[in-house]
């Protein structure tokens, strides 16, 4: 009887531990109404974005799979290409599909991304993404036609040609669809350079003053990273820096504007 006794004292206390911590995260989601939430709750809505993002990508995934003999002849601009053997074919469709997939998901994504960060933020970080996501949006698809029209054109044929004049240059499919994701996807991710400054400006921490400044600092960091994204040759890296200039010069114009603007709007507010 004992035994007994104890074993249901045991199960009555478990149950009421699981009854209390089922009441206390029992929640649809975070919100910003609502931001305060436990760990559990956090993660949860993690798992509910990597889920969503997840089910995005591999509908673009299959979309392009299924789908890639009837766009690749424009994506391959008519050059001739080859493969190596049959596996080499089936690698070159995934690792094709899973870049492009990645690519066409990525604002998806980043809307998935920015609910789950949205509790967190303070109005003056809202206001400024809901304001700026268009932008962040037209600038990738800019850099992502600056890099195919571009430098994509202008890098391939400067080192074919300089590869034709001692080889005979066999150039197959997987690496053709290698190098044109190199010249063209760090391309959208370049040009978010003027919302990157108007972010820091807009939280305080960067002002016209401090990027003239600092200007020599920041060309030797964009050389930098062109000799790590672009392809491996002179011309290419001198196409490749110069938006980069021309976005921080035009950043720089930018800032200074709307530094001019609030301190009219400050002179008129102290009158």
């Amino acid at each position: 009887m004992a035994s007994n006794d104890n074993d249901n004292d045991r199960k009555d206390t478990i149950k009421a531990i699981s009854d209390d911590g089922y009441e206390e995260t029992k929640r649809s989601r975070v919100t910003v109404e609502d931001p305060d939430a436990t760990l559990v709750e956090h993660l949860d809505d993690l798992r509910g974005m990597l889920i969503k993002s997840a089910v995005v990508f591999v509908i673009f995934f299959m979309l392009i799979f299924l789908t890639i003999q009837y766009w690749f002849p424009y994506l391959s601009k008519g050059h001739d290409l080859i493969v190596r053997g049959p596996f080499e074919v089936i690698r070159f469709y995934i690792r094709t599909a899973g870049a492009l997939g990645i690519g066409l998901s990525l604002p998806f994504i980043c809307r998935f991304l920015w609910q789950f960060m949205r509790p967190g933020l303070v109005d003056k970080e809202t206001q400024f993404l809901k304001s700026y996501f268009p932008l962040m949006f037209l600038l990738f698809l800019g850099g992502l036609s600056f890099g195919y029209f571009v430098v994509h054109p202008v890098s391939y044929y400067f080192l074919i040609q300089m590869g034709e004049q001692n080889f005979d240059v066999l150039v197959t499919a997987d690496e053709y669809m290698s190098f044109l994701l190199i010249s063209t996807m760090p391309m959208g991710l370049i040009f978010q350079l003027p919302v990157i400054v108007l972010f820091l400006h807009h939280i305080e921490l960067l002002d016209a003053a401090l990027m003239r400044k600092v200007r020599k600092y920041v060309y030797f960091a964009l050389l930098v990273i062109t000799a790590l994204i672009a392809p491996p040759d002179f011309f290419t890296h001198l196409i490749t820096i110069s938006p980069m200039i021309v976005l921080y010069e035009i950043s720089i114009y930018i800032v200074r504007i709307r530094e001019r603007r609030a301190a009219k709007r400050a002179k008129k507010a102290a009158e």
